[in-house]
């Protein structure tokens, strides 16, 4: 009888021993020891009666250890699956931002002073009106008009332009474009006075249009072709008879991602023309137009891209080890649930043997 007791001692200290090298072999030693020191360590008894109260005793509390780790693993489970969500997410926030700031670049303002700008050119389409007289003064200082709606010597430089419009090739264009004004400092600006004898129409006005500088065109190979373009890509505006319209001129720059464009903006004034001449005289109606520049800034917008690469690039390194971290995490929680589950089986079944 004793030697039966000893055979079958022998023989569950065997099997817990290759049950401890199988559990070894299926996980990677040092992870989860704490957890499983408790179940590992399990010491053979030299008697039938000892083995079965250190079972009896012992059965409760490792099965109440066995479910609070089993707990603790679940929530652990829970908590890296909800990191591992948040992870997912920044990644895609991450890319979503980079490409919307790709897409939609920022504006940078910036003013430059300058001494005295380029002239620019001033390109009018009077019609049937005439030019009387053209000339450039300074500090803003107007003499008085004398013989108004009579011809006067002038000293700016003009250059006539006839071309075919850009939008209707039959229809023909006469510009008179006029050499703008450039010294900001010293308020430099140009007066110019037109006569319209035509009095059947209800409005009368005069278009005009601004260009940058007024030495692309008198340096321009065919100068039809030049004031085509510009009145397709330059903005036109008017002023009218009667009266005597300020306008003050500034200037924008603007960097594309492709190129840059220039253009102009103005602020325009209207003072009403006190016609003190004959009641025969005033049938022929007198256009005023002033022309200067406003200040001696430039403004200068730049488009900006903010989306940094290297700072996304950065955002998704770090996400990306999180995830591979919480996949490995998975991974061993996983196996180590096996683990314990096969451990179980097989005491349940040992001790099912023991019992028969």
């Amino acid at each position: 009888m004793l030697g039966k007791d000893r055979s079958r001692s022998y023989q569950e200290f065997n099997d817990e021993e290759e049950d401890d090298d199988d559990e070894g072999n299926a996980q990677s030693p040092g992870f989860f020891d704490d957890a499983t020191d408790e179940l590992e360590r399990e010491e053979p008894n030299c008697s039938v009666s000892q083995e079965d109260d250190s079972r009896s005793s012992g059965a409760p509390r490792r099965f109440s250890k066995s479910c609070l780790k089993n707990f603790f693993t679940v929530v652990l489970i829970f908590i890296y699956l909800l990191l591992t969500g948040v992870a997912v997410f920044l990644a895609y926030q991450t890319i979503s931002d980079f490409l919307e700031k790709l897409n939609h670049p920022v504006m940078s303002v910036t003013y430059k002073e300058v001494d005295s700008f380029s002239p620019p050119g001033i390109a009018l389409y009077p019609g049937k009106a005439r030019l009387l007289s053209c000339r450039h003064h300074f500090h803003d200082y107007i003499p008085p008009l004398v013989d108004p709606g009579k011809p006067q010597e002038g000293d700016c430089v003009i250059k006539d332009v006839t071309y075919f419009g850009p939008f209707s090739n039959l229809t023909e264009r006469r510009a008179v474009v006029v050499r703008g004004p450039s010294d900001v400092r010293r308020k430099e600006l140009i007066f110019m006075q037109f006569s319209h004898n035509e009095t059947e129409e209800d409005f009368s006005a005069i278009t005009y249009m601004l260009f940058a500088k007024f030495s692309d065109l008198t340096e321009s190979a065919n100068k039809s072709d030049f004031m085509r373009d510009c009145e397709r890509n330059y903005s036109t505006w008017t002023f009218s008879g009667g009266f005597r319209t300020w306008v003050k001129m500034s200037l924008v720059r603007t960097s594309g991602k492709n190129d840059d464009s220039v253009e102009f903006r103005q602020e325009s004034a209207v003072v009403k023309f006190n016609d003190k001449r004959s009641e025969e005289e005033q049938t022929n109606q007198l256009f005023f137009a002033v022309f200067e520049w406003r200040d001696p800034f430039i403004q200068e917008i730049r488009l900006i891209v903010t989306a940094n690469p290297w700072n996304s690039i950065a955002i998704l390194c770090g996400v990306f080890m999180a995830l591979f971290k919480a996949a490995n995490f998975a991974k061993l929680t996983i196996q180590w649930i096996i683990k314990m589950r096969k451990r179980h089986l097989r005491n349940k079944a040992r001790e099912l043997n023991q019992i028969n």
